[in-house]
């Protein structure tokens, strides 16, 4: 008894060009930039995440920036943009060579962010904790929302009581 395989020229060329489609995009993928008018990765070897939230007092960015000395971090505002720029150095005791795997990123990064216009330019703190840099933005005071008290109306006079008579 005989086996019959199935015979598909060129499926292992396929895969090939696939994986090397695939590499090259990701490759492509990594240098892109954003289009987005309220965020600009300007440049850099990598960049760090950063998550931005809002409350009613503050607008807060939080980057994640481990192994970078306060002194590589540089946080500057122009007008209503705000840009955080770094540098994580590569301070390896052994050569590069003697590395079987290098993951983590080094270099200089820049992220630049327009500002919202309820933000107080003057009024920003920035604290660096645990590899986490948080920027903490003040909103302006016409900006913060404001409690509003309801007042209760007294009850309006002149109206009669009417009162029901039912005879049983």
């Amino acid at each position: 008894m005989t086996t019959m395989t199935r015979f598909v020229p060129f499926r292992s060329a396929l895969s090939d060009v696939a994986v090397l489609q695939n590499r090259l995009n990701s490759i492509f993928n990594e240098f892109a930039r954003p289009e987005e008018p309220t965020e600009t990765l300007a440049a850099g070897n990598f960049v760090p995440s950063c998550d931005v939230y809002e409350d009613a007092q503050q607008l807060v960015l939080k980057l994640e920036v481990p192994g970078i000395p306060q002194q590589n971090l540089n946080i500057n505002v122009e007008g209503r943009t705000l840009t955080v720029k770094g540098e994580r150095k590569f301070e390896g005791e052994e050569k590069e060579e003697n590395f079987h795997r290098i993951e983590r990123r080094f270099g200089s990064f820049v992220r630049s962010f327009t500002l919202p216009s309820s933000v107080d330019p003057d009024q920003i703190s920035a604290t660096c904790q645990d590899g986490v840099l948080s920027i903490s933005l003040a909103k302006k005071p016409e900006a913060k929302p404001r409690q509003i008290a309801v007042q209760i109306a007294p009850a309006a006079t002149g109206h009669k009581q009417v009162e029901a008579n039912t005879k049983a």
